[in-house]
């Protein structure tokens, strides 16, 4: 469908809301669709043999109707179409996970004889863990972002960097690392910016990654993963997805382009709320220190000077849980639980206290979260608590 001149250069929250829909009227609907088909009839069986052969030599989405839900799904190509329109990137590529998107990126640089990776923590525990272990073999190089280059190899096939980190909030200057990474992609993981307030592809990144059951989702009842890039590389990790099986439910894909329609409102509103929250704690004795980027966000870091264990028990409004991105507020102590499987020296290096709370800040009144937030922090005491040992769980 040709998009008229005047529509061509569409502001985020209007992309958000058209994105991945713009046939609909045409169609005689105003809902987008719903597909939960897992295969799909044909007749020319020679015809069906001549598009595989296509995919398999060149990773192109098919021509016509699928074949096979591995292959491709309708509904979860309008959320791939929509993402990549507010990420500003040529296509999308969507899986069961975000851990399960970024394997896919791995295993198409691995399955290049390129396993080196240039990584700067903190991750997300997960992507930290992944990597550290060579589960998928790959190996690792760990540095700040001024020793990018450096640790650069002739087998280095990716860059990862996430920003503002997980769970620091610390930010990289993406376009600096791109500008360092040369030849070698750049992956940013977007999940705590979304592309409401950065759009890394505009500053040099190849690929951009998003857990998408957090923002992108919004209301903590989707799982999905999302890697947003060029067509080139789109290809690679379409192949990748049919061959591994990682793919994202219809359902799911359906939750998250709906998601999508309300993200600018939502990330500006959580974002408002969470700068006072970030504001007051900082002015709060009981707090040591609070991280909070300047790019803003709904996510905010806190170290406190007593117990934090006090405090995610302490919270009656405010959900003791793991995750972020939801319409509603969550707190959870990563050294507990989303970065428990990072080694404890590795979580240090990575700027991750024991004595730190992260947050994220979702719909509700902002002055309700404050009393909730001083109630808990009431409580805190100086006595050490030890950390429970637990294993790794969600963002």
């Amino acid at each position: 469908m040709e998009i008229p001149a005047h529509l061509s250069a569409r502001h985020l929250a209007t992309e958000a809301v058209h994105a991945g829909r713009e046939d609909l009227a045409a169609l005689g609907l105003h809902a987008a669709p719903l597909d939960l088909s897992t295969t799909y009839p044909s007749s020319d069986s020679r015809a069906e043999a001549a598009r595989l052969d296509e995919f398999a030599t060149t990773g192109a989405q098919l021509e016509g109707p699928p074949v096979y839900a591995r292959l491709d799904n309708p509904t979860v190509a309008r959320f791939e179409q929509a993402l990549a329109k507010l990420e500003g990137a040529e296509s999308a590529v969507a899986f069961a996970s975000g851990m399960a998107a970024l394997s896919a990126v791995l295993l198409v640089r691995v399955s290049m004889g390129l396993k080196h990776v240039v990584a700067v923590r903190p991750l997300y525990g997960c992507s930290d863990h992944l990597l550290n272990t060579g589960l998928l073999g790959t190996e690792v190089t760990w540095t700040d972002p001024a020793g990018v280059a450096d640790a650069i190899r002739p087998d280095t096939g990716l860059v990862m960097v996430e920003t503002p980190a997980n769970p620091t909030l610390a930010e990289v200057n993406l376009r600096a690392v791109a500008h360092s990474c040369g030849e070698v992609p750049l992956l940013a993981d977007n999940t705590f910016a979304t592309p409401v307030l950065q759009r890394p592809v505009e500053q040099g990144a190849r690929l951009v990654l998003h857990s998408a059951t957090k923002y992108l989702g919004g209301h903590g009842d989707v799982m999905g993963g999302i890697v947003a890039c060029d067509e080139e590389f789109a290809r690679k990790l379409r192949q990748i997805r049919f061959a591994t099986g990682g793919v994202l439910h219809p359902l799911a894909g359906y939750l998250l382009l709906r998601g999508l329609a309300t993200l600018p409102v939502r990330v500006k509103a959580q974002s408002a709320s969470a700068a006072v929250l970030a504001e007051r704690l900082a002015a709060d004795p009981r707090v040591a220190k609070v991280h909070y980027p300047k790019i803003g966000g709904a996510m905010v870091a806190f170290e406190v000077q007593g117990d934090p264990h006090e405090v995610i028990a302490g919270v009656r409004l405010i959900t003791p849980a793991v995750s972020l991105g939801s319409v509603d507020t969550l707190i959870q102590h990563p050294g507990s639980i989303s970065h428990r499987i990072v080694d404890p020296a590795d979580r240090r290096s990575g700027g991750i206290s024991e004595k730190l709370l992260r947050m994220s800040v979702g719909l509700e009144d902002v002055e309700d979260l404050w009393a909730d937030l001083d109630a808990a922090l009431g409580g805190v005491t100086t006595a050490a608590s030890a950390l429970p040992a637990a294993a790794p769980a969600g963002r």
